[in-house]
């Protein structure tokens, strides 16, 4: 039976649930606690959704949003009352930056039993801030059949405030009175359980996502970017449900335009290089010689999503001032350098079916787009003969190797600080199919391997590229394991501190660069992942890693351990970043 009717708030949350259900909602992370007791109940009874209990609140939140990059749709995450829910908020502002779907649920106490010091009692209300996309508290729960109506309705619409019009978090308060276990009362289903069983309560609680669709914009800048032989597209970081889908609709502008793609590696485009022959994936040491970057100034430029990492490329834009369109549904303002830019809201997928017939393929090529084809193809080959003969551990070696040696379609997660530059700098083109995954929303280190577990969860065999000191803020990630389902590799850059700080201006003042900026740990890895009974090895040679990643195994938890120099490795990065790139003219 879909309603439990044992009393008033085994009522309440199971129709809460039940409508959830129906709404699509495929998976609830759930974090111990009394107060909750009747979300959890309901929750771990319902047979359709997936019930996971975490201990640490932070580390639910990420496992969720994890989940819900995976699957585009909503992950219901529920806490008791007092500061549980307060270890939600990185995940919250996460979500809202990188535009993932959230429900979060967190049971409170009834009004009379706040500001009164009745214990694990905090202000809930409007908890995370402006972050949510939507928030409310509930009524307290009620036997009557309008307030039965009322909170069916307004799950429905804290469902669709999780995907439109932007993807984010809805945050629901929750007060429910005592009895909280679901002690029997035969007055509920003696009052209740006739109507709600005759009536079709639930009738009008359908999956919304073919309810709902953008309108195409009225502004048509076609013309205008066909004028024009001096274009670029950025193609900025990118999670699409469909990654192929995503890269097709931007391969097929590019040529239609005879534009060239810059590419970031945190998007599919680089592992779906067969379709477009002008990729652009060393764009940041391109622009490092300063002759040639003048050289490819641009006059228009299309810019899809967000921005990419990178800072030359940012920089140069800022420098240069083209004109520039966004491409992107969201009502997000995408242009932190505040330059000439137009917002399109439109995803290039539906550009490419609103104006298919306008953008057709040309045949002639302009200088303009040799010149970055022959850059592009010079550099590349700088890149790869630089790697493939490179003995040495140098941790940025293996954002080339991965993109070398994984399986087909591998999900990869990358953690934030060096990884994700370093795959910017050195991933090379591929037909792989690979599927990056990143938190480039907040560009935190918070939640690294709970995210990267919650995408791992009932996926294939998946990969986590990190530092150390990412990898040990959440480290209670490892909690997750017993009711992990899947595979997920760590691969672990241990520089024994902060690489990323190692680039910056404060790492030629010591003191207090190493212990405050660096913070070294001198932690044994091998000890950490004994305590959480979670394989571990150390990675000796390339060749010795090339054969722990393919092929992957299918179930179980791992870490690779790769030892590397912070300073020797950030030391080539300022001596050889910028050498790729400058006998070009």
């Amino acid at each position: 039976m879909p309603v439990d009717f044992r009393n008033t708030n085994s009522l309440w949350a199971s129709i809460l649930t039940e409508t959830l259900k129906r709404l699509g909602l495929t998976t609830a992370v759930i974090c111990p606690g009394s107060r909750s007791t009747p979300l959890t109940v309901t929750f771990a009874q319902t047979d359709e959704i997936e019930a996971i209990p975490v201990l640490d609140e932070r580390s639910a939140a990420f496992l969720a949003l994890g989940i819900a990059k995976k699957s585009g749709l909503p992950v219901a995450l529920v806490c008791t009352s007092g500061t549980a829910g307060a270890n939600f908020y990185p995940a919250v502002i996460e979500a809202r930056e990188s535009r993932i779907p959230l429900l979060v649920l967190t049971a409170d106490r009834p009004p009379e039993l706040r500001d009164c010091h009745s214990g694990q009692t905090i202000d809930q209300v409007k908890l995370f801030g402006n972050y949510p996309n939507w928030q409310a508290e509930l009524a307290l729960p009620s036997l009557e059949m309008g307030m039965l109506g009322y909170l069916r309705q307004t799950v429905m619409y804290a469902w669709e405030r999780t995907l439109f019009p932007t993807p984010g978090s809805v945050h629901l308060n929750i007060p429910f009175r005592d009895p909280l276990a679901p002690i029997p009362d035969g007055a509920v289903e003696m009052q209740n359980g006739t109507s709600l069983l005759e009536e079709d309560f639930f009738a009008n609680c359908q999956p919304l996502g073919a309810t709902f669709n953008l309108q195409p914009t009225t502004f048509n800048p076609i013309q205008e970017w066909q004028q024009c032989d001096r274009g670029i597209i950025i193609a900025g970081t990118a999670q699409p449900k469909i990654p192929e889908e995503y890269a097709i609709a931007i391969a097929h502008l590019s040529k239609s335009l005879k534009w060239p793609v810059l590419a970031e590696a945190l998007s599919p485009l680089r592992n779906y290089s067969q379709l477009n022959p002008y990729l652009i994936s060393t764009y940041d040491l391109i622009l490092r010689n300063q002759q040639l970057a003048q050289k490819l100034t641009p006059e228009m430029v299309i810019q899809i999503g967000e921005l990419p990492t990178s800072k030359e490329l940012r920089n140069w834009l800022d420098k240069t001032q083209p004109r520039r369109w966004v491409i992107d549904p969201s009502h997000h303002n995408l242009d932190p350098l505040h330059g000439n830019t137009t917002h399109l809201r439109i995803s290039i997928e539906h550009l490419f079916q609103t104006y298919p017939n306008e953008l057709v393929e040309t045949q002639a090529i302009a200088s303009y787009l040799s010149s970055w084809c022959e850059a592009e193809s010079k550099v590349r080959k700088a890149i790869d003969q630089t790697m493939a003969t490179m003995d040495t551990l140098f941790e940025g070696k293996a954002a080339w190797l991965l993109s070398k040696t994984l399986p087909p379609g591998t999900p990869l997660f990358i953690s934030n600080s060096m990884p994700v530059r370093d795959v910017e700098f050195f991933w090379a083109p591929n037909n792989s199919g690979i599927q990056p995954f990143f938190n480039r929303g907040a560009n935190g280190i918070d939640g690294t391997l709970s995210t990267a577990l919650g995408i791992a969860h009932r996926n294939q065999s998946t990969v986590m590229l990190t530092g150390d000191l990412a990898l040990l803020h959440d480290t209670n990630g490892f909690l997750l394991r017993s009711k992990f389902i899947g595979h997920l590799t760590i691969i672990l850059i241990n520089n024994n501190g902060g690489g990323i700080f190692e680039m910056l201006p404060i790492s030629k003042f010591n003191p207090p660069f190493e212990e405050f900026f660096a913070t070294p740990q001198d932690i044994n890895f091998a000890q950490l992942c004994a305590t959480y009974n979670v394989e571990h090895e150390v990675i000796t040679s390339w060749e010795h890693l090339k054969q722990r990643l393919n092929p992957l195994p299918s179930q179980g938890l791992r870490v690779l351990e790769l030892p590397t120099n912070r300073k020797v490795d950030a030391k080539w990065r300022k001596e050889n970043l910028g050498k790729l790139a400058a006998d070009i003219l």
